[in-house]
């Protein structure tokens, strides 16, 4: 999610989580590049979302939180321990409180969805430091994961719901669903990252500048 905002689910509350099937295999084709480059002026609009952010950041007090990353760090030594402790990063929702088990990503792992690409996983947890302030009333439902193996790669593929407003003047509301796959090296660290999500990437950017239900009520 660190996308739409530089990125962040369905209007309505997230559902009962439905059992996580953890021991199914799946299997996928070895290509992975489905989905065009981002346009160019969809990447502008991300920066500005980002500049944004930093603008609004700069005038409210730092949070006192702890370092974003998960203190107790875990190995893994199959895909599924790594399985597992994302299992347990998504209980922490990571993607809104920013407490990711970082030692199972690779230094320079890839990390994109449909509105950005980088390298390196301190970035990333930089970036989640960036939004995580910003997230009002956040929910982070967890549908499915399972292991996977194309062929060349394994890897694991989780399923989640996302909602959160955003503390900003006019109080928009995220809300989209999406897929994380996590692919592995022969060392079971993440060395790619990707997310796919149910709207485009120009509708999930438009709904930071949506107005929220609560500020049209408080208007």
């Amino acid at each position: 999610m660190a996308g739409i905002f530089f990125c962040v689910r369905s209007p309505l509350p997230p559902t009962l989580i439905p059992p996580l099937r953890t021991n199914r295999m799946i299997f996928r084709c070895s290509s992975r590049h489905d989905r065009s480059e981002t346009p160019r002026l969809l990447k502008a609009a991300v920066n500005g979302v980002t500049e944004l952010l930093r603008f609004f950041r700069s005038g409210n007090e730092r949070s006192n939180r702890k370092d974003s990353t998960f203190q107790n760090e875990s190995s893994a030594f199959s895909v599924d321990d790594v399985l597992v402790i994302l299992k347990s990063d998504y209980e922490r929702a990571y993607f809104l409180t920013g407490n990711f088990t970082s030692a199972i990503y690779a230094e320079d792992c890839s990390f994109e969805d449909p509105t950005i690409k980088f390298r390196g996983k301190d970035l990333y947890s930089q970036n989640l430091e960036l939004l995580v302030p910003f997230f009002e009333c956040p929910s982070l439902a967890l549908k499915n994961i399972e292991k996977g193996f194309n062929g060349e790669t394994e890897f694991v593929v989780a399923t989640w719901a996302l909602r959160t407003y955003l503390k900003l003047p006019w109080s928009p509301l995220i809300s989209i669903e999406g897929t994380t796959t996590y692919d592995l090296d022969n060392e079971f660290k993440i060395v790619r990252h990707v997310e796919r999500w149910n709207i485009s990437a120009l509708q999930a950017i438009g709904q930071i500048f949506t107005p929220g239900f609560r500020s049209m009520v408080n208007d």
